[in-house]
């Protein structure tokens, strides 16, 4: 009933924006400027709210922030505190950069940010990089070109700041998702992957395998670096040395899962006994490359992933991986942004969400061991 009732309202009050609207339709001339008051007064909310909405505070419903929103774009409203902080206005838009669409990963951290904007009145502009530099640094100056009021990027490369140096210079704040980037001045919201990593390993190790082989996404990434080095180390703490050339990186997504298990599995004499990937995607390529040329999982061969989607948990997969919170990484990661548009001073932070170590039948465990994650 209360938003039925708040419709009604807005109508009461929709003649008083027809009319400022009309004032610059009848004359011809450009229309003074608009001022929070009569924002406030066409929607019929207090300007105290209009001040909320202008500035990303809490307090105010979606319904009514997306129509004062609409509003004041209609009327051409531009907030005097937002560009004295700015020295711009916002554009409600902000932009996200992924690696790709073919990771479901990437797809789902998409949808929660959208989700999470939508609550606060912004679009996301969304661009895919195809993990190439040179398309990553395009994609920033179109980003900062279309005056994005910030960007999340889960496509950073380690060692490659000048994204962060184009947007920098147009003061466009960056929340790094997953991957960090080394001399950029960046919040990031990940979890702590050299942990996840070695407890993945550790379970795996656990089994009695001896034969282990590692397949991560590209090494510039400091997600897929970080939990290579942290298999490695933890096999090696193990007794269990893994050989150069069981070491593989690949494409994240089940092509390139695919690909690396062409190259271990081809010889049957000399194949591992486990394989332990840095991504579900990844996992699931090299299962089905195995299943297709008769290799049973987990019977011949262990296969791990981390990620933690629900498909890749579920009883069918039965995938044994690291679980990412990704609704709270997405989320988080763009309320961290919205810190940074509304008040520019704040400096850059680190947040680590937790992980968890799901237990699947991938890697030979039971299907009782199936924790409580599987039917979520």
């Amino acid at each position: 009933m209360a938003v039925f009732g708040l419709r009604n309202e807005f109508e009461l009050h929709k003649d008083v924006k027809d009319a400022t609207m009309h004032q610059e339709q009848s004359t011809g001339k450009p229309r003074p400027r608009v001022s929070a008051a009569q924002v406030a007064r066409a929607c019929g909310v207090s300007t105290a709210t209009v001040s909320y909405v202008f500035n990303g505070k809490p307090g105010v419903s979606p319904v009514v922030r997306r129509h004062v929103i609409e509003t004041a774009n209609e009327l051409g409203y531009r907030s005097p505190l937002t560009a004295a902080k700015h020295n711009r206005s916002l554009t409600r838009v902000v932009g996200l950069i992924v690696p790709s669409m073919l990771n479901y990963m990437h797809m789902h951290w998409a949808q929660a940010i959208i989700d999470a904007a939508a609550e606060e009145g912004f679009d996301v502009f969304v661009s895919t990089t195809g993990d190439d530099p040179e398309r990553l640094a395009h994609v920033a100056a179109s980003m900062a070109a279309r005056n994005v009021d910030g960007v999340i990027s889960t496509g950073g490369m380690r060692l490659d700041a000048r994204i962060h140096g184009t947007l920098g210079a147009a003061r466009i704040p960056v929340v790094n998702l997953s991957r960090t980037v080394e001399h950029a001045d960046a919040s990031f919201i990940g979890i702590d992957d050299a942990q996840a990593a070695s407890e993945l390993m550790g379970h795996v190790l656990g089994h009695g395998v001896t034969k282990v082989a590692t397949v991560i996404g590209p090494r510039f990434s400091t997600a897929s670096a970080t939990r290579e080095a942290a298999f490695i180390d933890t096999a090696v703490a193990h007794d269990v040395p893994i050989p150069g050339r069981w070491r593989v990186s690949t494409r994240l997504h089940r092509g390139g899962g695919r690909i690396a298990a062409v190259e271990l599995l081809a010889d049957p004499d000399d194949r591992p006994e486990a394989i332990v990937c840095g991504s579900d995607e990844v996992a699931l390529g090299v299962i089905e490359h195995a299943v297709v040329n008769g290799i049973d999982i987990p019977g011949e061969l262990i296969v791990v992933g981390s990620d933690g989607l629900a498909r890749s948990r579920s009883p069918l997969l039965g995938l044994t991986t690291i679980v990412q919170p990704v609704v709270e990484m997405a989320t988080t990661a763009f309320r961290v942004l919205l810190e940074r548009i509304t008040e520019p001073g704040t400096p850059a932070r680190t947040v680590i969400c937790p992980h968890q170590l799901h237990i699947g039948t991938s890697c030979g465990c039971h299907p009782e061991d199936f924790n409580a994650l599987a039917a979520r």
